[in-house]
C-alpha cells in the first residue's frame, strides 16, 4: 500500500466532531421525542427544596440509589406539598437544560404520595372541627331574601368572578357586588383567603358573602381545607355561601359555610332571587288581592241586600196607621176646641150665678145688712137693746140708726125674713 492510499484510509476512518450545543440539543430532542418521558410520573423524596422570589420551585427527587434534579415553574400545581423529606408523586417530562447540560425533570403537578394521605388529612380535620361544633346546622344563618350588597371572595382574574357577575346581572341587577380579591390555589392561597375574610368583616352594610373557585383536583382545592380558612369562614360577620370546585367536590369550607352551592354560578342564583320571579310574585299577589277584595265586596253587597229584604219583610205597613193618627189628631183638636168653648160657656154661667148671688144683687132686691156698733153683721134681734147704735147697709149706701125699741119674735125667722135683715 502506497503512502497516498494510507492517508486516504486514515481520513475516512476519522469521526466527525460535534459542538457541545449540538450534542445537548440532540439529547434534548431525543428525550422529548420519547412519549414515555414526555408524560411521566415519578415518586420520591424531596430534598434540596428552594422557592426563590421568582415563584419557581427547585428540588430533587431521590430514593435509596438515585437522584433526579427537578424544577416546577410558578404555574405548576401542588407546590404547597413540597418540603425537604416529604414523599410526593410528581407528573412532568424529562428533558435537558442545555445551558448546563443537566438532565432535569420538568414537573407540572405535585401531590402527596398517594391521594390517601390527603384524604386522611381531610378526614382528620373534618372530625376535629366537627367535634368543636363548626359544622352544626343550628348555628348556620339564613340568607337575606333580597341582599343589597354582596361580597365575592375569589380570584380577580379567573372565570369564576365573571360567571357570578353574569348571573347576578341577568337575575338580580339591584345588588351591588364587592370583589375581595385573593389567590385560590397554591401555598399562599390560605393566608390570603384569611385576610380576605378579615377585610370582609371590616366592611359596612355587607349582607352576604360568596367564597368561590373553579374545579380542580384535591390538591388544587386544598387551600379550602386549611383550618385557618375554616375558622375565618366560621368567624364571618355575615352569612357565607361556599362554591368550591365542582358539584362532586367537598371541602372543609363547604362544611363550615352557612350554605354550600354546587358551583359558583349556582351560588349566584342562590344568593338573590330573579327580578322576573319577583315581578311574577308581585303580580300574583296583586291578582289575589283583587280577587279577595272583589269577593268580599260582593259578599258584603249580598249580605246588605239580604238584610234590607229581611227588614222590609219585618217592618209593618205604616201608611194606614199614619192616616189614622192624622185623623185622631184632627178629632182631638176639634174635641179640644169644643171643650174650650163648653168650658167658656160654663164659666160664663158660673160667673152669672155668682154675680146673681152677690151682696149688691141681693141688696138691690130690697134687702139690707144691719151691723152692730163693733161692725159685725147682726143676725138676731136679740142682739140689740134700746138705745144701741147700728148701721144699716142698702144697695146704694148706708144709714146710721138708734134702736128705739126691740121686739124679738118668739120664733125668730118664722115670718120668712132672713135673720138680721130689715125689710122696712
Amino acid at each position: 500500500m502506497t503512502s497516498s492510499e494510507e492517508s486516504d484510509e486514515a481520513a475516512s476512518s476519522r469521526q466527525t466532531a460535534y459542538t457541545v450545543s449540538a450534542v445537548a440539543e440532540y439529547l434534548k430532542a431525543s428525550l422529548e421525542s420519547d412519549p414515555r418521558l414526555a408524560d411521566l410520573m415519578v415518586v420520591g423524596e424531596v430534598s434540596g427544596y428552594r422557592n426563590p422570589s421568582s415563584g419557581h420551585h427547585y428540588f430533587a427527587l431521590r430514593d435509596e440509589q438515585s437522584v433526579l434534579r427537578c424544577v416546577m415553574f410558578r404555574g405548576g400545581r401542588g407546590g404547597q406539598f413540597l418540603s425537604d423529606g416529604s414523599q410526593v408523586i410528581c407528573h412532568g417530562r424529562i428533558s435537558i437544560y442545555t445551558a448546563r447540560g443537566d438532565l432535569q425533570y420538568y414537573v407540572d403537578q405535585v401531590e402527596p404520595d398517594g391521594v390517601g394521605a390527603l384524604q386522611k388529612a381531610f378526614e382528620e380535620m373534618r372530625k376535629r372541627l366537627e367535634s368543636e361544633g363548626l359544622f352544626e346546622s343550628g348555628r348556620k344563618r339564613q340568607l337575606p331574601a333580597m341582599p343589597a350588597r354582596i361580597a365575592v371572595i375569589t380570584s380577580p382574574t379567573g372565570a369564576v368572578i365573571q360567571d357570578i357577575l353574569n348571573v347576578l346581572t341577568r337575575r338580580y341587577p339591584l345588588a351591588e357586588v364587592i370583589l375581595i380579591p385573593t389567590a385560590v390555589q397554591g401555598e399562599k392561597a390560605a393566608p390570603e383567603i384569611v385576610r380576605a375574610f378579615q377585610a370582609l368583616n371590616a366592611l359596612d352594610d355587607i349582607d352576604v358573602a360568596i367564597v368561590a373557585r373553579g374545579g380542580g383536583s384535591l390538591e388544587d382545592l386544598w387551600s379550602f381545607n386549611e383550618e385557618t380558612v375554616a375558622r375565618a369562614i366560621f368567624a364571618s360577620n355575615v352569612p357565607v355561601i361556599s362554591a368550591i370546585g365542582h358539584e362532586t367536590d367537598t371541602t372543609i369550607a363547604d362544611l363550615v359555610a352557612d350554605v354550600c352551592a354546587p358551583t359558583p354560578s349556582a351560588a349566584a342564583e342562590i344568593v338573590a332571587p330573579a327580578t322576573a320571579d319577583l315581578a311574577g310574585e308581585v303580580a300574583g299577589y296583586a291578582a289575589r288581592i283583587d280577587e279577595i277584595v272583589g269577593r268580599r265586596v260582593a259578599d258584603s253587597r249580598s249580605h246588605f241586600e239580604l238584610a234590607v229584604d229581611r227588614m222590609n219583610l219585618r217592618v209593618p205597613d205604616t201608611a194606614l196607621p199614619r192616616q189614622r193618627i192624622d185623623d185622631l189628631l184632627v178629632r182631638a183638636r176639634l174635641a179640644g176646641q169644643r171643650l174650650v168653648e163648653s168650658s167658656k160657656l160654663r164659666l160664663a154661667a158660673v160667673e152669672a150665678s155668682l154675680s146673681a148671688l152677690g151682696p149688691k144683687k141681693i141688696l138691690g132686691r130690697g134687702y139690707t145688712i144691719t151691723r152692730l156698733a163693733d161692725g159685725k153683721a147682726a143676725t138676731s134681734a136679740l142682739q140689740f137693746e134700746t138705745g144701741d147704735r147700728m148701721a144699716v147697709t142698702f144697695a146704694d149706701g148706708s144709714v146710721d140708726a138708734t134702736v128705739d125699741r126691740s121686739s124679738p119674735d118668739t120664733a125668730p125667722g118664722s115670718d120668712g125674713s132672713e135673720d138680721g135683715a130689715d125689710d122696712s
